[in-house]
C-alpha cells in the first residue's frame, strides 16, 4: 500500500512540476490542467491526449458498489496516465532529475497495475 501511495504522489509531482505555473482547476477530480491557450507543441497534444484518454476510462468506469473493487478499478488508468506522462517526458523533455523520475514512475506504476489486475481478477464480481 506504501508503494501505491508514494508512486501515487510522485506521480501528482510530475503532473504539477509538467503543468507549468498557470494552473487551471476544472471538475476534473482536482486535477490540474491547462485550458489557457498553451503552446501547441508535440508534448502539449500528447500530454492533452494522455489527459483525455484518462478522464474517457475513468467515467466510463463499471461501478460495482464496492469500494475497494472500485478503487481498484479507478486508479489502473489513473496509473496508466501516469505512465504515459512519463512516456511523453522520456521523449521530449531535457531535465535529467524528471526524467530519472519518468523512468521510476513507469516502473512503479506498471508494477501497481500487474498488483490491481491480479487483486481484481481474484475479487472483483
Amino acid at each position: 500500500m506504501t508503494r501505491i501511495v508514494s508512486a501515487h504522489f510522485a506521480a501528482a509531482f510530475l503532473a504539477l512540476a509538467l503543468s507549468g505555473p498557470a494552473i487551471a482547476q476544472t471538475d476534473h477530480g482536482g486535477h490540474a490542467t491547462t485550458d489557457a491557450a498553451a503552446p501547441a507543441t508535440d508534448a502539449t497534444t500528447a500530454y492533452k491526449a494522455a489527459n483525455e484518454k484518462m478522464h474517457g476510462a475513468m467515467s466510463s468506469m463499471e461501478y460495482s458498489g464496492d469500494a475497494d473493487i472500485d478503487f481498484a478499478r479507478g486508479m489502473i488508468p489513473h496509473h496508466q496516465a501516469a505512465i504515459d506522462m512519463a512516456r511523453i517526458v522520456l521523449e521530449h523533455g531535457k531535465d535529467a532529475e524528471i526524467r530519472k523520475l519518468a523512468e521510476e514512475i513507469i516502473e512503479a506504476q506498471e508494477r501497481e497495475i500487474k498488483q490491481l489486475e491480479t487483486w481484481l481478477a481474484v475479487r472483483a464480481k
